[in-house]
């Protein structure tokens, strides 16, 4: 579902600075697309990522309902998928991701600290989840934004030791 940008930034000193840059609302006859939030969730220098149906990797995610908060949504996503429970950092990056004619989503990506210490369970939205290294990162079939979004998280963690 489409979210108005008060809703996606919860109102707030976000909004207050994207209205004192010049934002007025959405325009008539814009373009509404899906918001999909992806957490970048890292535990012992190692990332977590699931296969999808169509044989690439991707970062744990849910699709964006209208009323809910964007960091529950992450942490609910990432537990149900893969039985991990995180806190949700800071925003990594946003983009608009074309997946097909005419179907396009608005993808944001959050750092994630884990808090659980066994394997992640594989739900049935996947056929398998792994943790990768930084170098294997580069080798794996996922979209480069992805790829942008871990190495993001894994610099910022590593300017923090």
């Amino acid at each position: 579902m489409s979210r108005p940008v008060e809703q996606m930034c919860g109102g707030g000193s976000a909004l207050n600075d994207m209205r004192s840059r010049g934002y007025r609302g959405p325009v008539d006859g814009a373009s509404l697309f899906p918001v999909s939030v992806k957490g970048v969730a890292v535990r012992n220098g190692r990332v977590l990522l699931l296969r999808n149906e169509r044989a690439e990797w991707e970062l744990p995610d849910g699709k964006l309902e209208i009323g809910e908060d964007p960091l529950a949504c992450v942490a609910r996503e990432i537990a149900e998928e893969t039985g991990w429970q995180v806190t949700v950092g800071p925003i990594l990056d946003c983009w608009q991701y074309h997946t097909g004619v005419g179907q396009d989503v608005v993808i944001v990506t959050y750092g994630c600290h884990v808090a659980s210490d066994g394997p992640p369970v594989v739900s049935s939205e996947h056929s398998r989840a792994a943790l990768f290294s930084p170098a294997e990162i580069a080798q794996l079939t996922m979209p480069d934004g992805y790829k942008r979004s871990v190495l993001t998280w894994l610099g910022q963690l590593a300017n923090r030791e």
